[in-house]
């Protein structure tokens, strides 16, 4: 389940669009609820590549998206999420 882009930038980021970007998180929505819990952005975190720290990476991802605190991504708070998967992970999401 690794990350496919349509390409990799010179310092070695993934190029991806915002809907390949949800298209991947989805995979790793293990109970289908269409939220993506801590523990489930952890396992997407380890596949990008990131093995170390991802459980804590995982849980700021969740608490720096999460704008209703709910412990959960939803569809609408995506758009923060990216802003910390460019931060964070080394994924750059573009217009495609």
């Amino acid at each position: 389940m690794a990350i496919k882009s349509r390409s990799v930038t010179s310092d070695g980021c993934r190029v991806m669009s915002l809907e390949e970007f949800k298209q991947w998180l989805k995979k790793f929505d293990s109970d289908r609820d269409g939220r993506i819990s801590s523990e489930e952005l952890s396992r997407a975190i380890r596949t990008a590549g990131h093995h170390f720290f991802s459980r804590r990476r995982g849980k700021e991802a969740v608490f720096s998206a999460d704008a209703n605190h709910d412990g959960f991504i939803e569809e609408d708070e995506i758009e923060e999420l990216v802003d910390f998967a460019q931060k964070n992970l080394g994924i750059k999401i573009v217009a495609f």
